[in-house]
């Protein structure tokens, strides 16, 4: 009787420790956009240290190596666009207006009133796994328009950059080398904030988290997200196990 009533005890106890542990973990700690920007050259160095778009390396914010990528602005830009291809800027793979326009802040004052006064919106704007250096030029391009997959022959835009733009059919489809990449952050928001996906965009990140697997810098960045923020993307960290330490 006595081992028998040991045995509950210790297994009352071993649970009320259990989640003892899991009320006490550290909660993620998210930050708003201008504080993810701050947080930016934490996660974005070294190796890591290049654009989504078009893998342009660059030194800080306002000086990116397009010369070493082969990168050229796009034929006839205005002058603006022009402007921003020597700058990086922080590139929304989820864009806001895909984050907002379906809460009341948008309908009231689109994304600055948001990020004013939407504090689930400043939570999602500032999360680290949805943002990326991107040069400025391309972010501009894309504005809010989503990606797909149209050409396996690309007519290059940006000089040797992979990445094309389609102003009328407006969609972007990225270089093979990031499209797992942006499948899985889409697949992380639609999880953490609920942001769903259509049937046909579903499709195609699914077919694209198949065809482009995690990779060892994927890796990396997730950990060094997790270093700042305090949290990981499942749909990267669970397939990180093989590459051993990262840094």
């Amino acid at each position: 009787m006595f081992n028998r009533l040991g045995f509950i005890f210790l297994l009352i106890a071993f649970a009320v420790c259990a989640n003892a542990r899991v009320d006490s973990a550290p909660k993620p700690k998210h930050y708003n956009y201008r504080g993810a920007g701050q947080q930016m050259k934490n996660i974005y160095y070294g190796e890591l240290q290049k654009t989504l778009y078009c893998g342009c390396s660059y030194k800080d914010k306002s000086h990116v190596d397009i010369a070493g990528c082969d990168y050229k602005p796009r034929e006839n830009p205005n002058r603006k666009s022009l402007k921003r291809t020597e700058r990086i800027e922080w590139e929304h793979i989820v864009t806001a207006h895909n984050m907002g326009h379906f809460l009341p802040c948008w309908r009231d004052g689109g994304r600055k009133n948001c990020s004013a006064n939407d504090e689930t919106f400043g939570i999602m704007e500032g999360d680290l796994h949805n943002l990326y250096p991107a040069v400025g030029e391309v972010n501009g391009d894309r504005s809010n328009f989503m990606y797909s997959q149209w050409t396996s022959n690309p007519t290059p835009m940006y000089g040797n950059c992979k990445t094309v733009v389609d102003f009328e059919m407006k969609k972007v489809q990225p270089r093979e080398e990031i499209r797992g990449l942006i499948a899985r952050v889409h697949f992380y928001m639609e999880k953490t904030y609920g942001i769903k996906l259509s049937n046909q965009d579903r499709k195609l990140f699914e077919a694209w988290d198949k065809l482009f697997p995690v990779s060892r810098e994927e890796c990396l960045r997730d950990a060094r997200i997790f270093k700042v923020q305090g949290d990981h993307n499942p749909f990267v960290y669970e397939k990180c196990a093989n590459f051993g330490p990262l840094e």
